[in-house]
């Protein structure tokens, strides 16, 4: 892993919680994306280095709703960047670590992403991100 991808915050209102985000960061988000396979729109903030993705579900069965639901909005997940995610998973599998998807499927901002369970992390969910180089 080379370093945080970004921060994931769940959140209820993604126009409401951009709006908290943009007066609190001093800048506007550079993207908004729905990603259809975890039923959410994510709005990315880009602040030097450092990214937080905010995540608004649209389907009360996602696991994001869920986890509003459980837990109230805040982090939701802390993401990794990976040169080889496949690798990185294969090497999670061997050191026991559950994962939650068996193949690095695509995700937002030209990722392929995979999490890994929080059972595994202390408790807290973890990404890893793999840019999708265009060919």
């Amino acid at each position: 892993m080379r370093k945080i991808e970004h921060i994931g915050i769940a959140v209820k209102d993604l126009g409401k919680a951009e709006l908290v985000y943009q007066k609190l960061l001093g800048v506007t988000p550079y993207k908004r994306e729905i990603v259809e396979s975890e039923h959410v729109t994510t709005s990315f903030f880009r602040v030097g280095p450092n990214k937080i993705e905010l995540l608004e579900s649209f389907n009360e069965e996602s696991a994001l709703s869920k986890f509003i639901e459980k837990r109230g909005e805040g982090i939701h997940h802390i993401a990794f960047d990976v040169p080889d995610i496949q690798k990185e998973m294969d090497r999670l599998k061997k050191e026991g670590y559950q994962l939650i998807h068996d193949q690095p499927k695509p995700g937002a901002d030209n990722k392929l992403i995979c999490f890994v369970h929080p059972k595994s992390c202390n408790g807290v969910l973890i990404e890893l991100c793999q840019e999708i180089k265009d060919d």
